[in-house]
């Protein structure tokens, strides 16, 4: 990824000199990396299916056997779309807690001739949604926007992956679900990963009282799964089955009449329309350059495209390229930006169908400069003193990304999501669909704490029809009119700050993708005023960001990517992130 390199700030520019270096001193490139590597003992290059390059395609994803069917795809003739279609269907059965037909995501794609656009199929308020639904007697949020048929919003992975399929799919569409359908049907072996995953999901439901919704993750005997059992959904399968027939079928006729009537008996509102109106967008990307490299990213209801762009610009604005990388200088001005580009978020941006959107302000670079002009080098700025804004909502890690290119150059990133894991805990159970809790992704009492203690914006409030927002940020990079990467992850808030943190990784410091998916990754949302790190931040990092005034707060991980790059002889470089298990990066 060399040719991504550009070169340092031009004179003139304003100098923003970093704080005394706590840590080691700067290091060079190939030093560097090592160290990231060392720091990071679940390495990239220690697995075997971490990383997998090829000269004609390569996929990345969260389960081995969806990326299979992605690259058996690609090998056949098929697309990069054609694959993204069969492996997020293949993602529904192999990786449950995420993957889905129950839910909903976004599409970035980008073809070999420069044809760059969107899909929208974020799951939608139904008709009988209003903004007080969510409130109990004492006017404080339930807990039935997170749990029950009541928590679901109408999903649109089907009809998105149908919509992507129709514009620029080569393949039958039957070709692409019926992986799927063997998958659930004749059953795939778990590994250790996916057979806990399992066990997590089925107590989850038990403890929310959902003993029949648990059994579709049980064995017949009501015990737990265990690694290298064969797990078969025959409900699921039949489903796909009817799917794989005709996509409308999810939202017409006999599944969605199954649908409908399976949530209503268990207290949700859908309705027959609601599936039958549902219609996944089409909408334009949101493109920036930065530093010579053209951004291609997803635009509202996802506020990942806003908050990237605008952190690229706060990078530009505060000279971060300047500053070593991982050293306490540049991720203290990471944090200062993250902090004053998530007071913004929140607060102004939502459903653009529902909402008019300030967007020429957000993505102006001026705008976003001025926003920087407080940041000091020598002390955390408290979030007390950055005005506007709000947190955003709560949104699970339990999200999935994956990525592809195919031999002609055509790239696809996609984000999909149930929110919470294993979304609503709710199974419907003559079709064998898990659904998702995305209702609490909208704001459940705009303008106070919700049950996270989290106040959200009006824009963002519940009304029929409308999509909630999302963090979700599939995004692609281009350079000298070719392909470069092709980034995602799941995560909740920290997805934006992880894909920026690979993005700027490659861009501004030359970094291979495996050593830009290993470094250690930091997250600031403005509220709570806390700098979340993961667990292997290293520790003259950790001691010089504190002695700038910043709380530390270490979790395990942040984040999933699966991702791509194309290096300059064309190979195509595939890294699936081992920060879990179960994911695998393949090429040919």
């Amino acid at each position: 990824m060399g040719s991504l390199v550009v070169a340092s700030a031009l004179a003139g520019c304003r100098d923003v000199r970093p704080p005394p270096e706590t840590g080691a001193p700067p290091r060079t490139e190939p030093e560097r990396a090592a160290v990231d590597r060392k720091a990071h003992p679940a390495t990239a290059s220690a697995d075997p299916l971490a990383v997998a390059e090829g000269r004609k395609g390569a996929v990345a994803s969260a389960s081995v056997d969806a990326s299979k069917v992605g690259l058996s795809v690609l090998q056949q003739g098929g697309n990069a779309v054609d694959a993204a279609v069969a492996m997020g269907f293949a993602l529904a059965v192999t990786h449950p807690s995420a993957g889905n037909i129950g839910g909903g995501g976004f599409m970035v794609v980008r073809m070999a001739d420069g044809t760059a656009t969107t899909f929208d199929f974020r799951e939608a308020a139904p008709a009988a949604a209003h903004r007080d639904m969510y409130l109990g007697p004492d006017g404080a949020p339930t807990e039935d926007s997170r749990v029950g048929a009541k928590a679901a919003g109408i999903p649109g992975t089907v009809a998105g992956l149908a919509l992507a399929h129709e514009r620029f799919g080569s393949r039958p569409w039957r070709s692409l679900v019926e992986p799927a359908v063997t998958l659930a049907r004749d059953g795939h072996v778990l590994d250790a990963f996916h057979a806990d995953d399992l066990r997590r999901g089925a107590e989850a439901m038990k403890k929310a009282g959902f003993e029949r919704s648990a059994a579709f993750y049980l064995r017949p005997d009501g015990s737990f799964y265990e690694p290298g059992d064969v797990w078969k959904q025959p409900v699921l399968a039949a489903t796909l089955a009817r799917i794989a027939d005709e996509p409308r079928s999810f939202y017409e006729g006999p599944v969605a009449e199954a649908l409908v009537a399976g949530v209503r008996r268990a207290g949700g509102v859908w309705s027959l329309e609601d599936l039958r109106s549902y219609r996944a967008k089409e909408r334009a990307p949101i493109r920036f350059d930065y530093r010579g490299v053209s951004v291609v990213t997803m635009p509202p209801p996802s506020a990942g495209g806003v908050v990237l762009r605008q952190l690229f610009a706060a990078s530009e604005a505060l000279r971060m390229y300047d500053m070593p990388w991982r050293s306490v200088a540049e991720v203290h001005h990471h944090i200062e930006a993250c902090r004053r580009v998530y007071a913004d978020r929140n607060m102004l941006l939502g459903d653009p169908d529902f909402v008019r959107l300030p967007l020429e302000r957000l993505l102006d670079p001026a705008y976003v400069a001025r926003r920087m002009k407080d940041v000091r080098p020598d002390r955390a700025t408290p979030s007390s003193e950055v005005g506007a804004g709000a947190p955003p909502p709560p949104e699970s890690e339990e999200t999935t990304h994956y990525s592809v290119v195919d031999a002609a150059g055509n790239a696809v990133a996609v984000t999909t999501t149930l929110n919470l894991g294993f979304g609503s805990k709710f199974v419907v159970p003559e079709v064998g669909v898990l659904l998702n809790d995305e209702m609490d992704d909208f704001s459940v009492k705009p303008g106070s704490p919700n049950a996270f203690g989290l106040v959200q914006g009006e824009p963002n409030a519940i009304a029929p029809g409308k999509r909630m927002l999302s963090s979700m940020t599939p995004t692609i990079l281009v350079a000298g009119g070719r392909l470069r990467a092709v980034l995602g992850t799941p995560g909740g808030p920290t997805i934006t700050t992880t894909v920026f943190q690979i993005a700027r990784a490659l861009v501004d410091y030359g970094l291979s993708l495996d050593a830009a998916v290993e470094a250690v990754r930091v997250h600031h949302q403005w509220l709570p005023d806390v700098a979340f790190a993961e667990a292997r931040i290293p520790e003259a990092l950790e001691r010089g960001l504190a002695a700038l005034g910043h709380e530390i707060r270490k979790r395990p991980a942040m984040g999933h990517a699966n991702v791509i790059e194309v290096l300059d002889d064309g190979t195509r470089r595939a890294v699936a992130d081992r920060s879990r298990d179960g994911g695998a990066a393949l090429a040919y």
